[in-house]
């Protein structure tokens, strides 16, 4: 390959293809762990939603034969059980996400890891490297863009991911190091995304398909180059390269490579206590907080007013969403859930339940503006300033920037395993949820990544 002095992504490519499991330090690979199965109790109460099913069908129909798991379906080819599973997991905003670059690194990297593991029957402890590696690429990738991709209105996860997933599979595939470069420059071609589907006017499934994409083209690169198909190899931070196309004005190629080492991405993932946007939580949480153990009716609430950052206000403030994606974008519509309902609960947000006459009339009337210290952390932090005032005149006020689930105040080991629970309730047997949750744990020291999936294969879809 063709060599281009300070290439700041050859630095980032160069330290994480030395990811090894023996030489991680171990809260890293216990956050890889967990980043797993978060990710697939995402994935097994994903593939049960109608987008999952219409996507899965259509690869089966396709007739592609293959030996990587769909959730819930059988065994397809990599790329195509890459596609189906991103795409489960990406299903119902409760998949992770890393604030400060914008992206969600488990819905496209673990699927595209997983499949590309199962086909060519790579270990455990792969996986675990090629997790950690596709985290770090993805967010550093989304560090690089900068600002102006959102605010033009890509979706910033489906930017970065695909890169992030060709490396991903990369390493499980075992690739040199010219051929992981052509992957990735095959990869950078396949990113876009535009977040049209955020604007309350009715968002379809499309979002739920952006990171199942992303990890499709990462495998699908990683298969082309290794079978000696070339891709540019400076795609990511050259002339015309990703970051300067999509980047922009805010575009810092430098950010790719900043203190290389010192901090795994894969330790600032924020994990999700709410099937809604990110940025939405924080005004949830403090909502839940505020209004005790009990819901409240639209007739005990005086007024709410909910501050958070410019970007969230304009793009975040529809009243009346007309079905399940606008309203898990919707901050009116979250702010009246959480005072009359559990926001917690996935069927919060069916269309029965968005349609309903007394949450809309709440949301109606949620102020929504733009708080100063709000907009001066984003997008670090998601915050939120809310107040709360009652028709029996006690009001109440509160203010989180960090919130639950986030790095700084996280999930406990406890927390986590009952959302698993929960996710995968009616889908896994008590059996299968143990047993997978065990292949979870003691995943470094799997001699195949299939014992992991085999359990995967025979989840309930419906």
């Amino acid at each position: 390959m063709d060599t281009m002095t300070n290439s700041h992504a050859h630095d980032l490519i160069d330290l994480v293809r030395q990811i090894s499991v023996d030489t991680l330090p171990p809260a890293v690979v216990e956050q890889a762990r967990i980043c797993l199965l978060e990710a697939l109790g995402c994935g097994v109460f994903g593939a049960s939603q109608p987008w999952s099913r219409i996507l899965a069908d259509e690869m089966i129909a396709e007739g592609t034969q293959g030996f990587s798991t769909v959730i819930g379906r059988g065994r397809l080819a990599a790329p195509a059980a890459a596609l189906c599973n991103g795409t489960a997991i990406h299903g119902y905003e409760l998949d992770d996400l890393i604030a400060e670059s914008v992206v969600h690194p488990g819905a496209a990297v673990i699927p595209a890891a997983l499949a590309a593991a199962e086909a060519v029957e790579a270990s455990g402890a792969r996986v675990v490297e090629a997790i950690v590696a596709g985290y770090e690429v993805t967010h550093r990738i989304g560090l690089a863009l900068g600002a102006e991709p959102s605010r033009r209105g890509f979706h910033v996860a489906s930017l970065s991911a695909p890169a992030g997933c060709a490396i991903a599979a990369g390493i499980v595939m075992g690739l040199t190091r010219d051929q992981l470069l052509s992957a990735i420059g095959l990869s950078c071609s396949a990113a876009g995304g535009i977040k049209s589907f955020a604007i309350g006017k009715g968002g379809g499934m499309v979002k739920r398909l952006h990171l199942g994409r992303a990890a499709e083209a990462g495998v699908r690169a990683a298969q082309l180059a290794r079978r000696s198909f070339l891709g540019p190899p400076f795609a990511i931070d050259s002339r015309f390269g990703l970051v300067e196309v999509f980047g922009g004005s805010s575009a810092d190629a430098a950010r790719l490579s900043e203190e290389l080492g010192s901090q795994w991405a894969i330790s600032k993932t924020w994990f999700k206590v709410y099937p809604i946007c990110g940025w939405i939580q924080s005004t949830v949480q403090l909502l839940c907080e505020m209004r005790g153990p009990q819901p409240l009716t639209s007739a005990d609430i005086a007024h709410v007013r909910v501050g958070v950052s410019k970007y969230a206000a304009q793009n975040n403030s529809e009243p009346a969403p007309i079905d399940t994606m606008g309203a898990q974008y919707s901050i009116p519509y979250c702010a009246a859930l959480s005072l009359m309902g559990d926001p917690r609960d996935p069927d919060m947000f069916s269309a029965e339940v968005v349609n309903r006459a007394d949450i809309r009339e709440l949301a109606a009337r949620i102020e929504i503006v733009v708080d100063p210290r709000i907009d001066a952390v984003y997008p670090s932090q998601y915050g939120a300033c809310v107040s709360l005032t009652l028709a029996d005149g006690r009001s109440f006020e509160g203010t989180v920037l960090d919130c639950h689930g986030t790095p700084v105040d996280p999930c406990t080991q406890a927390e986590s395993r009952e959302k698993f629970k929960l996710l995968t309730r009616g889908r896994l047997s008590e059996a299968q949820a143990e047993t997978l949750t065990e292949h979870v744990r003691t995943l470094a020291d799997l001699a195949s990544v299939r014992t992991l999936m085999e359990t995967l294969s025979s989840a309930s879809s419906r």
